[in-house]
């Protein structure tokens, strides 16, 4: 009987929609903050498996439990679950250890073609890390490619991807100063040729590294493909949408279901003044585009429905009908997005600090910051 499942196996089973039943053994506090999100998801801590273990009532506290089999134990770093999945296993239930715990899930990192655009022979792949719902692209035309949005963890996949495809990094973009997730900017220039690019308004931010920026309207070419920058404030105020023939990549601007918030700039005391501007990028700049516009947005959640190409992309129309909150007024608009806001991403002031260039991190540290929920969205 296979005892051990990997994160990526994991993550292929849950995408087939295979019937398995998540065992999360982390304290409550955890499993509330961050979690695997799946159909079927139970938690029981580690230590109440060791004490009914004690008193010989692993039987007894199993019937209690809604288990679907297999059951996938899951802890941090996959050592505690390791115990609890051989318990299980001792009273005749098929469970498997997560390998690498929640840790190894943070490292899975998934690419995909997104298919349907109009943007002649250029390729266009979307990374999804569902851990967080990040998104990053990397756009191949001819022997040229850039990425947009990378992050730090996976810097050498977009080298290594670019390279199979015959292509060399030229640009490496980030749309604006990332609160959820060290940058892979520098990474990936270190490992390549590439120059780093960043909008404009960084500066005033306080970036304290060299990089080429951009301003509403600059074009940046590859190969046969001209990508247009869009100046779209509100998440925060430099942010810089990019248009590559009828795709839109919309960052933390758009989602596909929701907004960006604007909170994580200049605190709640800003977040009024930031969605009034958002409401201004979204009414005068993007739903203005073409119905037909491809959205390839930065983040999405657990309910985020897949486009027929499997990416997390849709037409603005389809946005338009799925997103509520661009039906409000002005007034309505502000209130809700800038008086609702969820807990903000974990350690996000000192990505922040990371991204700007204030502070060095080692890898493992950036790694770790960045771990848990992204919650950089409103609904």
């Amino acid at each position: 009987m296979e005892t051990a499942l990997s994160a990526r196996g994991l993550y292929d089973r849950l995408q087939r929609g295979d019937s398995l039943t998540i065992l999360d053994v982390r304290n409550r506090d955890e499993f509330e903050t961050w979690h695997i999100d799946a159909p079927r998801t139970v938690q029981t801590s580690y230590a109440e498996f060791m004490s009914a273990k004690v008193r010989d009532e692993i039987p007894g506290l199993t019937d209690s439990l809604d288990f679907e089999e297999p059951v996938v134990a899951v802890c941090p770093r996959g050592e505690a679950s390791e115990q609890v999945a051989a318990l299980l296993r001792e009273v005749g239930i098929d469970a498997k250890n997560l390998a690498d715990g929640m840790n190894g899930w943070a490292r899975v990192y998934v690419a995909r073609e997104i298919e349907g655009g109009e943007h002649g022979e250029t390729t266009i792949l979307q990374y999804e890390r569902p851990s967080s719902g990040c998104l990053s692209y990397l756009v191949i035309s001819g022997e040229e490619a850039f990425v947009i949005d990378p992050l730090r963890a996976f810097a050498d996949r977009y080298v290594a991807d670019a390279r199979k495809l015959d292509a060399e990094l030229d640009y490496a973009i980030d749309t604006h100063v990332h609160a959820d997730h060290v940058s892979g900017l520098r990474d990936v220039a270190d490992a390549t040729d590439a120059e780093v690019v960043l909008p404009e308004g960084a500066q005033n931010r306080g970036l304290e590294f060299d990089a080429t920026f951009v301003t509403d309207g600059d074009e940046l070419e590859i190969g046969e493909a001209t990508m247009t920058a869009i100046h779209a404030p509100g998440h925060t105020s430099e942010m810089m949408l990019f248009r590559l023939g009828n795709t839109l990549f919309s960052a933390d601007t758009l989602f596909l279901d929701g907004i960006g918030r604007p909170d994580l700039e200049s605190g709640s005391e800003g977040a009024t003044e930031l969605a009034s501007k958002l409401y201004e990028t979204l009414h005068e700049r993007v739903l203005l585009l073409p119905d037909e516009t491809v959205i390839a947005p930065g983040h999405v959640h657990s309910e985020t429905s897949r486009g027929d190409d499997d990416t997390f992309t849709a037409r603005l129309a389809t946005v338009r009908e799925s997103t509520p909150l661009l039906s409000l007024d002005r007034g309505e608009f502000v209130e809700q997005v800038a008086g609702t806001l969820p807990p903000r991403p974990a350690n996000y002031e000192d990505i922040v600090a990371v991204n700007l260039g204030r502070k060095s991190v080692e890898e493992e540290t950036a790694f770790e910051l960045e771990l848990g929920p992204n919650n950089c969205a409103v609904q």
